[in-house]
């Protein structure tokens, strides 16, 4: 199984692709703290099975460096020993909102979230 990792301030965006064709959102966490998080996400890793994990960081930007180092640090957070790969996440939420105008309000539970984590499982796929 591989999943797909959205590292936000306040949420993480999640999403899985069980054959490397379909990728499906899951449910987001919202971040109380680090190691809450951090423990949140490794049970997801774990129910699911995942082997690979690609996480989204972003490219180009003032925040750039910041950012990436900040997901590096989460990443290195998690109990998880199976690959980890790093996707370039650029405009993903945006794209994913932008999908979402007019289905549904948005809301601040996380579905914007794992629909950015979708896109970037998407990219990495090709």
């Amino acid at each position: 199984m591989i999943a797909a990792m959205d590292v936000g301030l306040k949420r993480i965006g999640l999403a899985i692709s069980p054959d490397s064709k379909v990728v499906l959102p899951q449910d987001a966490v919202l971040r109380q703290n680090r190691n809450q998080a951090a423990n949140a996400v490794d049970a997801f890793l774990q129910t699911w099975q995942v082997h690979t994990l690609i996480v989204g960081v972003p490219k180009g930007g003032s925040s750039e460096a910041e950012m990436t180092r900040r997901i590096e640090h989460f990443v290195g957070l998690l109990d998880f020993d199976g690959k980890v790969c790093y996707q370039d996440e650029y405009g993903s939420s945006q794209e994913a909102a932008e999908m979402m105008r007019g289905i549904t309000r948005q809301k601040r539970d996380g579905k914007l979230d794992s629909l950015a984590a979708k896109l970037i499982l998407q990219r990495w796929i090709g």
